[in-house]
């Protein structure tokens, strides 16, 4: 509920500061005294847009609080998911706005955007006027309106649930069908190239080993013959290496006797004359073993040319690369291969959820309408003393062809003043005192199922008065009891049946013209419905009607 309202240099209202309390209040004053001023600057707080010209004359700055009391809401989840600071009691909402055009939004004095405050406002107040009563024509709000009959509101929560999982179903589907047709447009290219790496046989090291054997094939003649030359050297008939090593330990051999180290150096050349030795038939195996092979080296020309242009070509370096990309171009084929199972699985899931949805829509739309039934013959219970004794309402329920967030029914109110009149669309055929008297009726109706944000009734009571007035005064405070209403009205009866009663009115301070609000004393209010009965000139007649009408009030 609205508990304060304060306003700061905003159009005629240079500071403002008043207290609400709960249950039903009514606004009244002199055409003219500012009551949609107040009401513009309380839509401005709830996140409605504003221009320089609502910034009083002269002001550089215009300020507007509510405070409100939200331990009824259950608004947590809301505060969390904007990162807002929360209070189970109380919240604030301000507004700044300043000449140069500049404006800001606060909850809890935390800044905020206007989509964010305009959000939480529409949960806090209903501002409902005659010129806002194509709510009442919307098919959304018409469900909404069954749903809260029906108390669905745990079987919405369930179906919601599915219907999100269907739709994120939905949307994998298909994305996995544009990837699989799209990768499918890709298998012919991907299919050439893994059959030209797989037509290489590649094997890891392989390149370096033939790059080396083009280097020994590509110089056998000179590979020979350096071979040959080292293996005269070392073993040839003419002062051959091993030769005169084989001489050099024999010599040393023979000084043994008369010089010990000799034996040392014996050794040391016979270990030489050994390794070289061996050394010498490698060289001759070696020799043998390297002959020129003109068609091995095409063969291995042929291979490293392979290998080199299918690296040029993918733009790789090594053929451990070709190698994994030749696996990458594998697996992209296996998942082409598998797109049919993972579509057909996921279709399998997307029927199952399907299925499921429908079960829960057909429970919700029996909800709906046995609700429907009732809602209608209680509608018209309350509207026909309101001055519409032929009135005919009928809830049509009608199946979608898929199902959306609030299940498989089109909801419409289907209306008539007359009794021979065709039953259309209420937005068809209802006029505005019509929609205003339909509309009080159903927030009636509603407000003992859920908690409904306060109602502002700005002037619904136009058109209607006397008896009419008077009904639509109980229903208001009726309404009051349940929740906080408030009522800007011009009907005596109406402000009578409020619980509180606030006075709008203009004064001249200094040289110019302000508008106050005040809460009227019993005497005070006296004399405001005897007003609102006679016109400027008070009566005694007047204010014996005015205590005799508060005195059925109350």
């Amino acid at each position: 509920m609205l508990k304060s309202l304060f306003i700061q240099n905003f159009v005629l209202i240079d500071s403002l500061d008043i207290q609400f309390e709960k249950g039903f209040s009514v606004i009244t004053g002199e055409t003219g005294a500012g009551k949609s001023i107040i009401l513009g600057a309380l839509s401005l707080v709830l996140g409605q847009r504003a221009d320089g010209k609502s910034i009083k004359k002269d002001a550089d700055k215009c300020v507007i609080e509510a405070v409100f009391d939200i331990r009824q809401y259950s608004l947590e989840p809301f505060f969390l998911s904007n990162d807002l600071e929360y209070d189970a009691e109380s919240c604030i909402l301000r507004r700044e706005l300043y000449a140069s055009g500049k404006s800001r939004a606060f909850v809890n004095d935390s800044p905020v955007s206007l989509a964010i405050m305009k959000e939480l406002g529409t949960k806090l107040i209903d501002i409902h006027s005659q010129h806002q009563n194509l709510l009442l024509g919307d098919n959304r709000f018409q469900l909404r309106v069954v749903d809260v009959m029906a108390e669905n509101e745990i079987l919405l929560i369930l179906y919601r649930k599915e219907y999100s999982r269907y739709q994120a179903l939905k949307k994998e589907l298909k994305e996995l069908k544009e990837k699989a047709a799209q990768t499918k447009q890709e298998e012919d290219y991907i299919r050439f190239q893994l059959d030209q790496l797989e037509e290489a046989h590649l094997s890891a090291g392989e390149q370096e080993e033939l790059e080396q054997e083009q280097e020994t094939l590509s110089h056998a003649e000179e590979i020979k013959g350096t071979l040959y030359k080292v293996s005269q050297l070392l073993d040839g008939e003419e002062m051959g290496g091993v030769q005169l090593i084989k001489e050099a330990y024999s010599a040393a051999d023979s000084l043994e006797r008369y010089f010990p180290r000799a034996k040392e150096i014996g050794e040391r050349l016979r270990s030489a004359y050994i390794d070289l030795n061996d050394l010498v038939s490698e060289i001759e195996m070696l020799k043998d073993d390297v002959e020129f092979n003109p068609e091995r080296l095409d063969f291995v020309n042929e291979r490293l040319n392979t290998i080199y242009s299918l690296q040029q070509k993918h733009h790789l370096n090594t053929v451990d690369e070709l190698l994994q990309l030749q696996a990458q171009y594998e697996q992209q084929l296996n998942d082409i291969n598998s797109f049919d199972e993972q579509i057909a699985d996921l279709q399998r899931q997307l029927d199952a959820s399907y299925r499921e949805l429908l079960q829960q829509a057909a429970v919700l739309s029996g909800q709906r309408k046995i609700a429907s039934e009732a809602l209608a013959k209680q509608l018209v219970q309350m509207v026909m003393p309101l001055g519409m004794p032929n009135v005919r309402f009928h809830v049509d329920i009608t199946p979608r062809e898929e199902p959306d967030s609030d299940g498989m029914d089109e909801v419409c109110f289907l209306f008539s003043a007359n009794k021979s009149g065709e039953l259309q669309p209420v937005a068809q055929t209802a006029s505005g005192g019509e929609i205003s008297r339909l509309m009080l009726c159903i927030k009636a109706m509603i407000a003992g199922f859920t908690a409904l944000p306060t109602i502002i009734f700005d002037e619904v009571d136009t058109g209607v008065s006397g008896d009419i007035a008077d009904k639509m005064g109980n229903i208001m405070h009726d309404l009051g009891t349940k929740m906080q209403v408030f009522a800007i009205t011009h009907l005596p009866q109406i402000a009578a049946k409020g619980q509180a009663h606030y006075f709008v009115y203009k004064t001249d301070v200094d040289d110019r013209t302000v508008t106050r609000i005040k809460r009227l004393d019993d005497d005070e209010r006296v004399r405001e419905v005897a007003r609102m009965l006679s016109g400027a000139s008070l009566t005694e007649a007047s204010l014996a009607n005015a205590k005799d009408l508060l005195r059925q009030t109350t």
